[in-house]
């Protein structure tokens, strides 16, 4: 059984780290490299950092931040946003990143999973699903939430696995930022319909959503809000978290 984690996570938008509520209302947080110092010193188990604007920035500027954060913590980087092809993938791995994360490009072309997974292996790539409740069940959004794709979320989760994703982030447009809690019913569905780790990301207000978000089958638990606002210190939820 692999270690339960607890990840920090970086949304950066025009090089600055941001926060909002349903993918909505951004809210300026600081430098994103000081921040993923200061949570890698805090224990954090891994640092997942999101380029949410990545259509709005150039890919050197993307490159430049990934290494100036891969070269200053010693815990392994996450990194997606923009990423359309296995070139990118190996610039950024190249950078400095440990893993690659893919949201919007493999909904448009589900083929880069599984050129990714062949190039790099299945323990580099990263599928996010950000899904939103509609009608008993979770449809799949791309570019940042802005765009309902049709595709239920599970059955994507299923398919991205059979691809070759080797984990899955698995955020809550609902939930996000509202730090009422995780969508645990999501996170047991896409938990019960694949083999490869989740991540449940979306809606942690304490560390008891963490571990709740665990024991409803999740592997990781990623939270920003009461880290970036320092609500909660990522030792006392990772002692909770060891807790249940």
């Amino acid at each position: 059984m692999l270690r339960r984690r607890v990840i920090p996570c970086l949304d950066v938008r025009g090089g600055r780290l941001v926060k909002g509520v349903n993918f909505e209302s951004l809210r300026d947080c600081g430098d994103p490299v000081d921040a993923a110092c200061r949570y890698a010193a805090d224990g954090a188990d891994e640092i997942v950092w999101l380029n949410i604007a990545a259509g709005e920035e150039t890919w050197a500027e993307l490159l430049a931040a990934v290494e100036r954060a891969a070269v200053a913590v010693d815990v392994p980087l996450c990194v997606g946003g923009g990423v359309s092809d296995a070139e990118h993938g190996r610039q950024l791995l190249l950078a400095g990143a440990d893993k690659i994360s893919v949201n919007t490009a493999p909904l448009d072309r589900p083929d880069l999973i599984s050129e990714l997974a062949e190039r790099f292996g299945s323990q580099c790539v990263v599928v996010a699903i950000d899904a939103a409740r509609r009608d008993g069940s979770w449809e799949a959004h791309a570019s940042a939430g802005r765009r309902a794709t049709g595709r239920d979320a599970v059955e994507w989760a299923s398919e991205a696995a059979q691809r070759g994703a080797g984990e899955l982030l698995v955020t809550s447009i609902d939930s996000d930022g509202t730090q009422g809690g995780y969508d645990l019913d999501l996170l047991r569905a896409i938990c019960g319909a694949v083999t490869v780790p989740v991540i449940a990301s979306g809606g942690a207000g304490e560390p008891a959503d963490l571990a709740r978000a665990l024991a409803a089958g999740a592997s990781a638990a990623l939270a920003a809000s009461i880290f970036h606002d320092g609500t909660h210190a990522i030792a006392d939820v990772k002692r909770e978290v060891a807790a249940c």
